[in-house]
Protein backbone atom coordinates (compact mmCIF):
# COMPACT_ATOMS: atom_id res chain seq x y z
CA UNK A 1 0.00 0.00 0.00
CA UNK A 2 2.82 2.39 0.87
CA UNK A 3 4.47 1.73 -2.48
CA UNK A 4 1.25 2.40 -4.41
CA UNK A 5 0.65 5.58 -2.41
CA UNK A 6 4.18 6.80 -3.15
CA UNK A 7 3.81 6.12 -6.87
CA UNK A 8 0.48 7.96 -6.98
CA UNK A 9 1.94 10.88 -5.01
CA UNK A 10 4.97 11.20 -7.31
CA UNK A 11 2.74 10.89 -10.37
CA UNK A 12 0.39 13.57 -9.04
CA UNK A 13 3.32 15.87 -8.33
CA UNK A 14 4.58 15.26 -11.87
CA UNK A 15 1.18 16.18 -13.31
CA UNK A 16 1.06 19.29 -11.11
CA UNK A 17 4.51 20.44 -12.24
CA UNK A 18 3.80 19.64 -15.89
CA UNK A 19 0.47 21.45 -15.77
CA UNK A 20 2.05 24.48 -14.15
CA UNK A 21 4.85 24.51 -16.73
CA UNK A 22 2.36 24.11 -19.60
CA UNK A 23 0.15 26.89 -18.27
CA UNK A 24 3.15 29.19 -17.76
CA UNK A 25 4.54 28.41 -21.22
CA UNK A 26 1.21 29.15 -22.90
CA UNK A 27 0.79 32.43 -21.04
CA UNK A 28 4.37 33.50 -21.80
CA UNK A 29 4.00 32.72 -25.50
CA UNK A 30 0.67 34.52 -25.64
CA UNK A 31 2.31 37.56 -24.07
CA UNK A 32 5.28 37.36 -26.48
CA UNK A 33 8.28 39.50 -25.54
CA UNK A 34 6.12 41.80 -23.44
CA UNK A 35 7.17 40.15 -20.18
CA UNK A 36 10.82 40.86 -20.83
CA UNK A 37 10.06 44.41 -21.92
CA UNK A 38 7.96 44.94 -18.78
CA UNK A 39 10.81 43.79 -16.56
CA UNK A 40 13.31 45.99 -18.38
CA UNK A 41 11.25 49.17 -18.47
CA UNK A 42 8.68 49.29 -15.66
CA UNK A 43 10.95 48.82 -12.65
CA UNK A 44 12.47 52.25 -12.03
CA UNK A 45 10.26 52.99 -9.01
CA UNK A 46 10.26 50.50 -6.08
CA UNK A 47 6.46 50.36 -5.87
CA UNK A 48 6.13 49.93 -9.65
CA UNK A 49 8.88 47.30 -9.52
CA UNK A 50 6.91 45.34 -6.90
CA UNK A 51 3.71 45.56 -8.97
CA UNK A 52 5.66 44.50 -12.05
CA UNK A 53 7.07 41.50 -10.20
CA UNK A 54 3.55 40.51 -9.14
CA UNK A 55 2.11 40.74 -12.67
CA UNK A 56 5.00 38.90 -14.35
CA UNK A 57 5.01 36.12 -11.74
CA UNK A 58 1.24 35.62 -12.09
CA UNK A 59 1.73 35.29 -15.85
CA UNK A 60 4.65 32.85 -15.68
CA UNK A 61 3.24 31.09 -12.59
CA UNK A 62 6.68 30.82 -11.02
CA UNK A 63 8.56 33.17 -8.73
CA UNK A 64 11.68 31.13 -9.52
CA UNK A 65 11.37 31.99 -13.22
CA UNK A 66 10.91 35.69 -12.46
CA UNK A 67 13.81 35.66 -10.00
CA UNK A 68 16.16 33.94 -12.44
CA UNK A 69 15.18 36.47 -15.15
CA UNK A 70 15.84 39.33 -12.74
CA UNK A 71 19.21 37.94 -11.62
CA UNK A 72 20.08 37.47 -15.30
CA UNK A 73 19.18 41.09 -16.10
CA UNK A 74 21.21 42.27 -13.10
CA UNK A 75 24.13 40.11 -14.21
CA UNK A 76 24.01 41.65 -17.69
CA UNK A 77 23.86 45.15 -16.19
CA UNK A 78 20.36 45.74 -17.55
CA UNK A 79 18.83 46.25 -14.09
CA UNK A 80 20.10 48.09 -11.03
CA UNK A 81 19.96 46.57 -7.55
CA UNK A 82 16.85 48.57 -6.48
CA UNK A 83 15.03 47.48 -9.64
CA UNK A 84 15.99 43.85 -9.12
CA UNK A 85 15.09 43.76 -5.42
CA UNK A 86 11.75 45.50 -5.96
CA UNK A 87 10.82 43.01 -8.68
CA UNK A 88 11.84 40.06 -6.49
CA UNK A 89 9.63 41.34 -3.65
CA UNK A 90 6.75 41.46 -6.12
CA UNK A 91 7.55 37.92 -7.30
CA UNK A 92 7.16 36.71 -3.71
CA UNK A 93 3.61 38.06 -3.70
CA UNK A 94 2.81 36.90 -7.23
CA UNK A 95 3.67 33.28 -6.45
CA UNK A 96 0.99 33.18 -3.73
CA UNK A 97 -1.66 33.46 -6.46
CA UNK A 98 -1.00 29.81 -7.38
CA UNK A 99 -1.79 28.78 -3.80
CA UNK A 100 -4.96 30.85 -3.84
CA UNK A 101 -6.10 29.29 -7.12
CA UNK A 102 -5.56 25.66 -6.06
CA UNK A 103 -7.21 26.27 -2.67
CA UNK A 104 -10.56 27.11 -4.27
CA UNK A 105 -13.10 24.39 -4.97
CA UNK A 106 -13.01 24.61 -8.76
CA UNK A 107 -12.56 20.93 -9.51
CA UNK A 108 -15.77 20.90 -11.56
CA UNK A 109 -13.86 23.06 -14.07
CA UNK A 110 -10.97 20.61 -14.48
CA UNK A 111 -12.29 18.38 -17.27
CA UNK A 112 -13.96 21.22 -19.21
CA UNK A 113 -10.64 23.08 -19.04
CA UNK A 114 -8.73 20.06 -20.35
CA UNK A 115 -11.26 19.60 -23.16
CA UNK A 116 -11.38 23.27 -24.17
CA UNK A 117 -7.61 23.65 -23.86
CA UNK A 118 -6.98 20.58 -26.02
CA UNK A 119 -9.38 21.80 -28.72
CA UNK A 120 -7.77 25.26 -28.86
CA UNK A 121 -4.23 23.85 -28.72
CA UNK A 122 -4.67 21.25 -31.45
CA UNK A 123 -7.25 22.87 -33.72
CA UNK A 124 -6.70 26.62 -33.20
CA UNK A 125 -5.75 28.29 -36.48
CA UNK A 126 -4.04 31.29 -34.92
CA UNK A 127 -0.97 30.96 -32.75
CA UNK A 128 -2.59 33.08 -30.04
CA UNK A 129 -5.48 30.58 -29.79
CA UNK A 130 -3.01 27.71 -29.51
CA UNK A 131 -1.08 29.46 -26.73
CA UNK A 132 -4.25 30.31 -24.80
CA UNK A 133 -5.39 26.71 -25.25
CA UNK A 134 -2.05 25.52 -23.93
CA UNK A 135 -2.48 27.67 -20.82
CA UNK A 136 -6.05 26.40 -20.22
CA UNK A 137 -4.93 22.79 -20.77
CA UNK A 138 -2.12 23.33 -18.27
CA UNK A 139 -4.65 24.65 -15.76
CA UNK A 140 -6.69 21.48 -16.07
CA UNK A 141 -3.68 19.18 -15.80
CA UNK A 142 -2.44 21.13 -12.76
CA UNK A 143 -5.69 20.49 -10.91
CA UNK A 144 -5.71 16.85 -12.01
CA UNK A 145 -2.28 16.49 -10.40
CA UNK A 146 -3.60 18.25 -7.32
CA UNK A 147 -6.49 15.79 -7.03
CA UNK A 148 -4.14 12.84 -7.56
CA UNK A 149 -1.80 14.01 -4.80
CA UNK A 150 -4.71 14.62 -2.44
CA UNK A 151 -6.20 11.17 -3.08
CA UNK A 152 -2.78 9.53 -2.65
CA UNK A 153 -2.42 10.96 0.85
CA UNK A 154 -5.87 9.99 2.08
CA UNK A 155 -4.57 6.79 3.82
CA UNK A 156 -2.11 8.87 5.86
CA UNK A 157 -4.99 10.09 8.01
CA UNK A 158 -5.11 6.61 9.56
CA UNK A 159 -1.37 6.45 10.25
CA UNK A 160 -0.63 7.34 13.93
CA UNK A 161 3.11 7.68 13.19
CA UNK A 162 2.59 10.16 10.35
CA UNK A 163 -0.04 12.16 12.21
CA UNK A 164 2.24 12.39 15.28
CA UNK A 165 5.10 13.61 13.09
CA UNK A 166 2.87 16.24 11.48
CA UNK A 167 1.75 17.36 14.96
CA UNK A 168 5.40 18.06 15.75
CA UNK A 169 5.47 20.66 12.98
CA UNK A 170 2.93 22.70 14.93
CA UNK A 171 4.60 22.11 18.30
CA UNK A 172 8.08 22.81 16.92
CA UNK A 173 7.61 25.13 13.89
CA UNK A 174 11.35 25.17 13.17
CA UNK A 175 11.12 21.50 12.19
CA UNK A 176 8.25 22.24 9.76
CA UNK A 177 10.12 25.23 8.30
CA UNK A 178 13.19 23.05 7.75
CA UNK A 179 11.18 20.30 5.97
CA UNK A 180 9.35 22.87 3.81
CA UNK A 181 12.63 24.60 2.88
CA UNK A 182 14.41 21.35 2.00
CA UNK A 183 11.60 20.04 -0.19
CA UNK A 184 11.24 23.39 -2.01
CA UNK A 185 15.00 23.56 -2.63
CA UNK A 186 14.89 19.99 -3.95
CA UNK A 187 12.05 20.49 -6.46
CA UNK A 188 13.10 24.09 -7.26
CA UNK A 189 9.49 25.30 -7.07
CA UNK A 190 7.69 26.93 -4.16
CA UNK A 191 4.43 26.56 -6.11
CA UNK A 192 4.87 22.77 -6.22
CA UNK A 193 5.61 22.69 -2.48
CA UNK A 194 2.61 24.86 -1.73
CA UNK A 195 0.43 22.66 -3.93
CA UNK A 196 1.52 19.58 -2.01
CA UNK A 197 0.85 21.29 1.34
CA UNK A 198 -2.63 22.31 0.22
CA UNK A 199 -3.27 18.78 -1.08
CA UNK A 200 -2.42 17.46 2.39
CA UNK A 201 -4.72 20.02 4.01
CA UNK A 202 -7.57 18.91 1.75
CA UNK A 203 -7.38 15.47 3.35
CA UNK A 204 -7.41 16.90 6.85
CA UNK A 205 -3.85 15.69 7.46
CA UNK A 206 -2.39 19.08 8.30
CA UNK A 207 -3.53 21.26 11.17
CA UNK A 208 -3.15 25.00 10.54
CA UNK A 209 -0.04 25.35 12.73
CA UNK A 210 1.80 22.64 10.77
CA UNK A 211 0.64 24.05 7.42
CA UNK A 212 1.86 27.57 8.32
CA UNK A 213 5.27 26.20 9.39
CA UNK A 214 5.66 24.33 6.07
CA UNK A 215 4.51 27.38 4.09
CA UNK A 216 7.13 29.53 5.83
CA UNK A 217 9.69 26.90 4.88
CA UNK A 218 8.79 27.20 1.19
CA UNK A 219 9.68 30.91 1.37
CA UNK A 220 13.14 29.98 2.57
CA UNK A 221 13.65 27.12 0.12
CA UNK A 222 12.69 29.18 -2.93
CA UNK A 223 15.77 31.36 -2.37
CA UNK A 224 18.00 28.52 -3.56
CA UNK A 225 17.06 29.23 -7.19
CA UNK A 226 18.31 32.82 -7.05
CA UNK A 227 21.40 31.68 -5.15
CA UNK A 228 22.31 29.10 -7.81
CA UNK A 229 21.69 31.63 -10.60
CA UNK A 230 24.08 34.11 -8.95
CA UNK A 231 27.09 31.77 -8.67
CA UNK A 232 29.92 33.27 -10.71
CA UNK A 233 27.71 36.17 -11.73
CA UNK A 234 28.33 39.92 -11.55
CA UNK A 235 28.14 42.03 -8.40
CA UNK A 236 24.55 43.28 -8.98
CA UNK A 237 23.36 39.69 -9.54
CA UNK A 238 25.01 38.47 -6.31
CA UNK A 239 23.51 41.39 -4.41
CA UNK A 240 20.04 40.69 -5.83
CA UNK A 241 20.28 37.02 -4.80
CA UNK A 242 21.54 37.90 -1.33
CA UNK A 243 18.78 40.50 -0.93
CA UNK A 244 16.20 37.83 -1.79
CA UNK A 245 17.65 35.45 0.80
CA UNK A 246 18.00 38.15 3.49
CA UNK A 247 14.46 39.41 2.95
CA UNK A 248 12.77 36.00 3.04
CA UNK A 249 14.76 34.56 5.94
CA UNK A 250 14.34 37.72 8.05
CA UNK A 251 10.60 37.65 7.45
CA UNK A 252 10.38 33.98 8.45
CA UNK A 253 12.41 34.57 11.61
CA UNK A 254 10.16 37.45 12.66
CA UNK A 255 7.00 35.38 12.12
CA UNK A 256 8.62 32.52 14.02
CA UNK A 257 8.91 34.82 17.06
CA UNK A 258 5.18 35.59 16.89
CA UNK A 259 4.12 32.23 15.51
CA UNK A 260 1.16 31.79 17.87
CA UNK A 261 -0.44 35.21 17.30
CA UNK A 262 0.22 34.98 13.54
CA UNK A 263 -1.53 31.60 13.33
CA UNK A 264 -4.46 32.90 15.39
CA UNK A 265 -4.75 35.90 13.07
CA UNK A 266 -4.86 33.62 10.02
CA UNK A 267 -7.48 31.41 11.69
CA UNK A 268 -9.53 34.52 12.44
CA UNK A 269 -9.78 35.27 8.71
CA UNK A 270 -12.15 32.30 8.47
CA UNK A 271 -12.45 29.42 6.02
CA UNK A 272 -11.23 25.86 6.28
CA UNK A 273 -7.59 24.86 6.78
CA UNK A 274 -6.99 24.79 3.01
CA UNK A 275 -8.19 28.38 2.60
CA UNK A 276 -6.28 29.47 5.73
CA UNK A 277 -3.06 27.90 4.39
CA UNK A 278 -3.32 29.88 1.15
CA UNK A 279 -4.14 33.03 3.14
CA UNK A 280 -1.09 32.51 5.38
CA UNK A 281 1.14 32.34 2.30
CA UNK A 282 -0.35 35.54 0.87
CA UNK A 283 -0.49 37.50 4.14
CA UNK A 284 3.13 36.67 4.99
CA UNK A 285 4.49 37.91 1.66
CA UNK A 286 2.22 40.95 1.32
CA UNK A 287 2.85 42.17 4.88
CA UNK A 288 6.61 41.54 4.62
CA UNK A 289 6.76 43.63 1.44
CA UNK A 290 4.61 46.44 2.86
CA UNK A 291 6.82 46.61 5.95
CA UNK A 292 10.02 46.87 3.89
CA UNK A 293 8.82 49.29 1.20
CA UNK A 294 8.97 52.46 3.39
CA UNK A 295 12.55 51.54 4.28
CA UNK A 296 13.45 50.19 0.84
CA UNK A 297 16.28 52.68 0.31
CA UNK A 298 17.91 51.61 3.59
CA UNK A 299 17.43 47.94 2.72
CA UNK A 300 19.29 48.47 -0.56
CA UNK A 301 22.03 50.37 1.26
CA UNK A 302 22.40 47.52 3.75
CA UNK A 303 22.79 44.99 0.94
CA UNK A 304 25.45 47.12 -0.77
CA UNK A 305 27.38 47.38 2.52
CA UNK A 306 27.22 43.64 3.16
CA UNK A 307 28.44 42.93 -0.40
CA UNK A 308 30.64 45.94 -1.26
CA UNK A 309 31.81 46.97 -4.70
CA UNK A 310 30.98 49.31 -7.58
CA UNK A 311 27.82 48.46 -9.50
CA UNK A 312 27.70 49.20 -13.21
CA UNK A 313 24.38 49.01 -15.03
CA UNK A 314 23.51 49.48 -18.69
CA UNK A 315 20.91 52.11 -19.32
CA UNK A 316 17.90 50.76 -21.14
CA UNK A 317 16.67 52.74 -24.10
CA UNK A 318 18.46 55.58 -25.89
CA UNK A 319 20.55 58.08 -23.93
CA UNK A 320 21.30 60.70 -26.58
CA UNK A 321 18.09 60.96 -28.61
CA UNK A 322 16.14 64.07 -27.70
CA UNK A 323 13.06 64.85 -29.79
CA UNK A 324 13.17 68.45 -28.60
CA UNK A 325 16.21 69.10 -30.78
CA UNK A 326 14.83 67.58 -34.00
CA UNK A 327 14.35 71.11 -35.28
CA UNK A 328 18.12 71.56 -35.01
CA UNK A 329 19.28 68.76 -37.34
CA UNK A 330 23.02 69.26 -36.82
CA UNK A 331 22.70 68.69 -33.07
CA UNK A 332 20.18 65.85 -33.53
CA UNK A 333 22.58 64.06 -35.92
CA UNK A 334 25.34 64.45 -33.33
CA UNK A 335 23.10 62.73 -30.75
CA UNK A 336 22.40 59.87 -33.16
CA UNK A 337 26.13 59.42 -33.75
CA UNK A 338 26.68 59.11 -29.99
CA UNK A 339 23.88 56.55 -29.76
CA UNK A 340 25.41 54.60 -32.66
CA UNK A 341 28.78 54.55 -30.90
CA UNK A 342 27.09 53.21 -27.79
CA UNK A 343 25.35 50.56 -29.87
CA UNK A 344 28.61 49.69 -31.62
CA UNK A 345 30.37 49.19 -28.29
CA UNK A 346 27.62 46.80 -27.16
CA UNK A 347 27.80 44.86 -30.45
CA UNK A 348 31.58 44.51 -30.17
CA UNK A 349 31.24 43.25 -26.58
CA UNK A 350 28.68 40.71 -27.74
CA UNK A 351 31.03 39.33 -30.40
CA UNK A 352 33.85 38.89 -27.88
CA UNK A 353 31.55 37.34 -25.28
CA UNK A 354 29.96 34.97 -27.80
CA UNK A 355 33.28 33.25 -28.48
CA UNK A 356 33.93 33.09 -24.72
CA UNK A 357 30.59 31.27 -24.36
CA UNK A 358 31.54 28.91 -27.17
CA UNK A 359 34.95 28.02 -25.77
CA UNK A 360 34.27 28.10 -22.02
CA UNK A 361 30.68 26.76 -22.09
CA UNK A 362 29.65 29.74 -19.96
CA UNK A 363 25.85 29.61 -19.69
CA UNK A 364 25.66 32.71 -17.51
CA UNK A 365 27.47 34.79 -20.11
CA UNK A 366 25.17 33.23 -22.70
CA UNK A 367 22.23 34.94 -21.02
CA UNK A 368 24.23 38.16 -20.85
CA UNK A 369 24.81 38.12 -24.62
CA UNK A 370 21.16 37.38 -25.38
CA UNK A 371 20.01 40.20 -23.12
CA UNK A 372 22.43 42.62 -24.77
CA UNK A 373 20.99 41.50 -28.10
CA UNK A 374 17.57 42.65 -26.89
CA UNK A 375 19.06 46.03 -25.98
CA UNK A 376 20.79 46.35 -29.37
CA UNK A 377 17.55 45.48 -31.19
CA UNK A 378 15.68 48.03 -29.09
CA UNK A 379 18.25 50.75 -29.83
CA UNK A 380 18.09 49.98 -33.55
CA UNK A 381 14.32 50.52 -33.60
CA UNK A 382 14.53 53.71 -31.54
CA UNK A 383 17.30 55.20 -33.68
CA UNK A 384 15.57 54.37 -36.97
CA UNK A 385 12.31 55.95 -35.76
CA UNK A 386 14.22 59.02 -34.60
CA UNK A 387 16.03 59.33 -37.96
CA UNK A 388 12.75 58.93 -39.84
CA UNK A 389 11.27 61.80 -37.83
CA UNK A 390 14.42 63.84 -38.40
CA UNK A 391 14.13 63.27 -42.15
CA UNK A 392 10.75 65.04 -42.10
CA UNK A 393 12.47 68.31 -41.18
CA UNK A 394 14.27 70.65 -43.51
CA UNK A 395 17.72 69.14 -44.13
CA UNK A 396 20.63 70.11 -46.31
CA UNK A 397 21.84 67.62 -48.95
CA UNK A 398 24.80 66.75 -46.72
CA UNK A 399 22.54 66.18 -43.71
CA UNK A 400 20.20 63.97 -45.77
CA UNK A 401 23.21 61.88 -46.79
CA UNK A 402 24.28 61.63 -43.15
CA UNK A 403 20.81 60.47 -42.09
CA UNK A 404 20.80 57.84 -44.84
CA UNK A 405 24.29 56.67 -43.85
CA UNK A 406 23.37 56.44 -40.17
CA UNK A 407 20.36 54.28 -41.03
CA UNK A 408 22.67 51.88 -42.85
CA UNK A 409 25.15 51.88 -39.96
CA UNK A 410 22.43 51.11 -37.42
CA UNK A 411 21.25 48.19 -39.55
CA UNK A 412 24.79 46.81 -39.83
CA UNK A 413 25.33 47.09 -36.08
CA UNK A 414 22.07 45.24 -35.42
CA UNK A 415 23.16 42.49 -37.81
CA UNK A 416 26.51 42.19 -35.99
CA UNK A 417 24.51 41.59 -32.81
CA UNK A 418 22.46 38.94 -34.64
CA UNK A 419 25.63 37.09 -35.69
CA UNK A 420 26.91 37.16 -32.11
CA UNK A 421 23.56 35.68 -31.07
CA UNK A 422 23.97 32.99 -33.76
CA UNK A 423 27.34 32.02 -32.30
CA UNK A 424 25.78 31.74 -28.85
CA UNK A 425 23.07 29.43 -30.23
CA UNK A 426 25.78 27.31 -31.88
CA UNK A 427 27.55 27.19 -28.50
CA UNK A 428 24.32 25.95 -26.95
CA UNK A 429 24.10 23.13 -29.53
CA UNK A 430 27.75 22.29 -28.83
CA UNK A 431 27.05 22.03 -25.09
CA UNK A 432 23.78 20.13 -25.37
CA UNK A 433 25.15 17.55 -27.81
CA UNK A 434 28.52 17.29 -26.06
CA UNK A 435 30.45 18.00 -29.27
CA UNK A 436 34.23 17.89 -28.96
CA UNK A 437 36.58 20.31 -30.70
CA UNK A 438 40.32 20.00 -31.21
CA UNK A 439 42.67 22.53 -29.62
CA UNK A 440 43.70 23.48 -33.15
CA UNK A 441 40.12 24.35 -34.09
CA UNK A 442 39.67 26.48 -30.96
CA UNK A 443 42.91 28.36 -31.63
CA UNK A 444 41.78 29.04 -35.20
CA UNK A 445 38.47 30.47 -33.98
CA UNK A 446 40.36 32.70 -31.53
CA UNK A 447 42.55 33.91 -34.38
CA UNK A 448 39.51 34.66 -36.54
CA UNK A 449 37.76 36.50 -33.71
CA UNK A 450 40.89 38.55 -33.00
CA UNK A 451 41.04 39.72 -36.63
CA UNK A 452 37.35 40.59 -36.67
CA UNK A 453 37.62 42.38 -33.31
CA UNK A 454 40.48 44.46 -34.72
CA UNK A 455 38.24 45.45 -37.63
CA UNK A 456 35.43 46.40 -35.24
CA UNK A 457 37.74 48.45 -33.03
CA UNK A 458 39.14 50.29 -36.04
CA UNK A 459 35.80 50.95 -37.69
CA UNK A 460 34.33 52.29 -34.44
CA UNK A 461 37.28 54.65 -34.10
CA UNK A 462 37.06 55.63 -37.77
CA UNK A 463 33.36 56.43 -37.37
CA UNK A 464 33.90 58.36 -34.11
CA UNK A 465 36.76 60.46 -35.49
CA UNK A 466 35.66 60.49 -39.17
CA UNK A 467 39.11 59.07 -39.92
CA UNK A 468 39.12 58.23 -43.64
CA UNK A 469 42.57 56.60 -43.58
CA UNK A 470 41.51 54.22 -40.83
CA UNK A 471 38.27 53.46 -42.66
CA UNK A 472 40.28 52.50 -45.79
CA UNK A 473 42.41 50.24 -43.59
CA UNK A 474 39.25 48.46 -42.42
CA UNK A 475 38.16 47.91 -46.04
CA UNK A 476 41.58 46.38 -46.77
CA UNK A 477 41.33 44.20 -43.65
CA UNK A 478 38.15 42.66 -45.06
CA UNK A 479 40.20 40.89 -47.75
CA UNK A 480 42.53 39.54 -45.05
CA UNK A 481 39.57 38.19 -43.06
CA UNK A 482 37.98 36.67 -46.18
CA UNK A 483 41.25 34.91 -47.05
CA UNK A 484 41.64 33.70 -43.48
CA UNK A 485 38.09 32.33 -43.48
CA UNK A 486 38.70 30.43 -46.76
CA UNK A 487 42.00 28.98 -45.51
CA UNK A 488 40.57 27.93 -42.14
CA UNK A 489 37.51 26.41 -43.83
CA UNK A 490 39.73 24.43 -46.22
CA UNK A 491 41.99 23.24 -43.38
CA UNK A 492 39.03 22.15 -41.28
CA UNK A 493 37.41 20.23 -44.11
CA UNK A 494 40.77 18.49 -44.48
CA UNK A 495 40.68 17.50 -40.80
CA UNK A 496 37.16 16.11 -41.27
CA UNK A 497 38.30 14.06 -44.28
CA UNK A 498 41.30 12.80 -42.30
CA UNK A 499 38.87 11.83 -39.50
CA UNK A 500 40.73 14.05 -37.04
CA UNK A 501 37.53 16.02 -36.44
CA UNK A 502 34.04 14.69 -35.69
CA UNK A 503 31.76 15.72 -38.65
CA UNK A 504 28.92 17.27 -36.52
CA UNK A 505 31.56 19.36 -34.72
CA UNK A 506 32.93 20.37 -38.10
CA UNK A 507 29.54 21.71 -39.21
CA UNK A 508 29.29 23.85 -36.06
CA UNK A 509 32.86 25.09 -36.51
CA UNK A 510 32.21 26.15 -40.11
CA UNK A 511 29.02 27.97 -39.07
CA UNK A 512 30.89 29.91 -36.37
CA UNK A 513 33.60 30.76 -38.90
CA UNK A 514 30.96 31.98 -41.36
CA UNK A 515 29.33 34.21 -38.74
CA UNK A 516 32.66 35.86 -37.92
CA UNK A 517 33.31 36.45 -41.63
CA UNK A 518 29.92 38.13 -41.99
CA UNK A 519 30.62 40.33 -38.98
CA UNK A 520 33.72 41.47 -40.86
CA UNK A 521 31.53 42.25 -43.88
CA UNK A 522 29.25 44.46 -41.78
CA UNK A 523 32.29 46.28 -40.33
CA UNK A 524 33.42 46.89 -43.93
CA UNK A 525 29.97 48.26 -44.81
CA UNK A 526 30.27 50.79 -41.98
CA UNK A 527 33.78 51.76 -43.14
CA UNK A 528 32.49 52.37 -46.68
CA UNK A 529 29.76 54.62 -45.28
CA UNK A 530 32.43 56.62 -43.43
CA UNK A 531 34.28 56.92 -46.74
CA UNK A 532 31.08 58.10 -48.44
CA UNK A 533 31.08 55.15 -50.83
CA UNK A 534 27.49 54.11 -49.97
Amino acid sequence: MVWNMLIQLVGGLGLFLFGMQLMASGMQKAAGDRLRRILEVLTSNPVIAVLTGIVVTILVQSSSTTTVMVVGFANAGLMTLPQALGTILGANIGTTVTAQIVSFDVYYLVYPAIGLGAVLNFFGKRRLYKYVGQAILGFGILFTGMTTMSDAMRPLRDSPFFMDMIAQFGTFPVFGIFIGAMFTALVQSSSASTGLIIAMSLQGILPLTAAVALILGTNVGTCITALLASFGASLPARRAAFGHIAFNITGVLIVLLIFGPFTEFIAGLGGDVTRQTANAHTVFNVVSTLVVLPFFKYFVTLITHVIPGDEVALEMGPKYLDKRILKTPAIAIGGVRQECLRMASLAREMVDESLHVFIKKDRKMMQQVLQKEDLVDSLEKEIVIYLAELAQHSLTIEQSQQVSGLMHIVNDLERIGDHAQNIVHLAEIKMEEGLAFTDKAMEELKCMQAKVDEMLANVIEAFAKEDLALAREVVEQDDVVDDLERNLRKAHIGRINDKVCFPPSGVIYLDVLSNFERIGDHATNIAQIVLGEV
